[in-house]
């Protein structure tokens, strides 16, 4: 099953993200410099009730590290939120082997490789999503997903067999398809928090929304 979840660490199937990582591991060798396997909680996937789609790894964030969200500004806020509401325990150290551990939580990235300039095209958006889905395929018990930025939502929803014009995004938004209800927030980047686009209180309403949802 995992050759299906997580792709090879020589992945080759997007040939631009595949060259980008190959310029990088000469410039960086302790790098991960690789696809950044799906983030789990100790518990093992049937613990996973709530899964997190990210856009795609940071090169200097989880393109370093091989952790998603690890090492850049926009995993500050995500794991800060996620110890806020339970949903993960330990203390934050943006390195991969802190003492952070997830509770009934997985995270994942709708772009596997680092793309250049942070923006994948699409083709490998489609290309990738084959892991996206076996991703949400593993987790038997999964009740929710939040998809941060518009690119992740709408992969997800195609991975979900949803139509994107009947599923659009939204900030705060959540609707039902099939048995999962998608919560969507605008993505916790640096960028969006600088320019206001996403303020801490936003992002934190979003996240008391999806708890209120996974106590009832």
């Amino acid at each position: 099953m995992q050759a299906t979840v997580e792709p090879s660490r020589d992945c080759a199937l997007c040939p631009r993200l595949h060259d980008f990582i190959a310029s990088w591991r000469q410039r960086e060798p302790q790098w991960f410099n690789a696809p950044v396997p799906t983030f789990l909680p100790p518990e093992g996937e049937d613990s996973v009730r709530l899964l997190i789609v990210g856009l795609a790894p940071g090169l200097r964030g989880a393109n370093r590290t091989g952790r998603p969200f690890t090492g850049d500004y926009a995993g500050d806020l995500l794991y800060d939120t996620l110890i806020r509401f339970g949903l993960a325990r330990g203390r934050f150290e943006a390195r991969p082997d802190d003492s952070l551990e997830l509770i009934s939580t997985a995270i994942t990235n709708a772009v596997k490789c680092v793309p250049p300039e942070n923006k994948p095209i699409g083709s490998e958006i489609n290309t990738c999503r084959t892991f996206l889905t076996a991703n949400l395929a593993r987790f038997r018990n999964l009740e929710a997903i939040l998809t941060l930025g518009t690119i992740a939502h709408q992969s997800t929803v195609r991975a979900l067999g949803g139509r994107v014009a009947a599923h659009p995004f939204s900030h705060g938004g959540h609707q039902k398809i099939g048995r999962l209800t998608v919560f969507s927030s605008y993505h916790c980047s640096r960028y969006n928090t600088n320019t206001g686009r996403l303020t801490e209180e936003m992002f934190v309403s979003v996240f008391r929304e999806i708890a209120e949802f996974l106590n009832k």
